[in-house]
């Protein structure tokens, strides 16, 4: 069995983000993505039917074939990584993790702030993971469940997202954060015009480049890094096709993607 891939998964497109900074990262490398865009959202599912999702979608990749999974999905990393860790037999890496520790090291004065959806910030998770820093104090959370949509319909630059931006960070800001964790895998998109919007002095923290860092430094220690000459090739499967699925795929890896392959994965509702 072929296991030189890197598989990754999220319950829909966000995690392309992460398919885009492991691209970057390290060209040499190929990515299997499937994204569960049949069940997708999965936060306002149980943790339990999270987890059983989450090991289906493992399951696919599995069975492609790959040396290590990254579970690009916030909620199915805040509740699926002890099972899925004692499911797999390759290293397992989710976006919470790396993300809580790049921002305890850049934090100055220890007030980190995190946006992300409604189940991501409800689940603890990133609260969690950036209080087992010591160099973080306080830790300010704000759901934020207007931006997957204004990302998805490609509003990256739009006065209304800038208006939405100000009045979901602007409690933040007024906590005194230093760092700014983007905890969804939407948000990179927006990184310009958060910037902007923030101004200077707040560090953002994106998710998915912290986890292709990670991805890195695993590969690295384990020595499987690829050998081969060469860029990597990317591999695309989803359980529903939407209407939209290869134009926010283009805008989220920045280039086309030719071919996305349709597959039944597990229970379809």
């Amino acid at each position: 069995m072929n296991r030189e891939r890197i598989g990754i998964f999220d319950s829909g497109v966000g995690g392309l983000t992460v398919v885009r900074a492991v691209n970057r990262l390290l060209p040499r490398e190929s990515v299997i993505y499937f994204g569960d865009t049949a069940r997708v959202p999965y936060g306002s599912k149980s943790p339990e039917t999270v987890i059983r999702f989450a090991l289906e979608d493992a399951e696919f990749l599995l069975e492609k074939g790959i040396k290590l999974l990254v579970v690009a999905c916030n909620t199915a990393s805040s509740v699926s990584l002890p099972a899925l860790e004692d499911f797999a037999d390759v290293p397992v890496v989710g976006v919470i993790e790396p993300g809580a520790k790049t921002a305890s090291v850049l934090t100055a004065n220890g007030v980190v702030g995190v946006i992300g959806t409604l189940g991501t910030i409800a689940s603890g998770a990133y609260q969690k993971a950036l209080k087992a820093y010591p160099g973080v104090t306080r830790v300010v959370a704000q759901p934020s469940p207007l931006l997957v949509p204004l990302v998805e319909e490609g509003w990256l630059e739009h006065r209304i997202t800038e208006l939405v931006l100000e009045e979901y960070t602007s409690p933040l800001v007024s906590e005194g954060i230093d760092t700014l964790v983007l905890g969804c895998t939407h948000y990179p998109l927006l990184k310009d015009t958060l910037s902007a919007v923030l101004g200077e002095g707040i560090a953002l923290v994106d998710s998915a480049e912290s986890t292709a860092g990670e991805v890195a430094r695993i590969l690295e220690r384990e020595g499987m890094l690829s050998s081969r000459e060469g860029g990597g090739e990317n591999s695309f499967y989803v359980s529903d096709i939407p209407l939209k699925f290869q134009e926010i795929a283009q805008r989220f890896l920045g280039r086309a993607v030719p071919l996305v392959t349709q597959v039944e994965v597990g229970e379809q509702s």
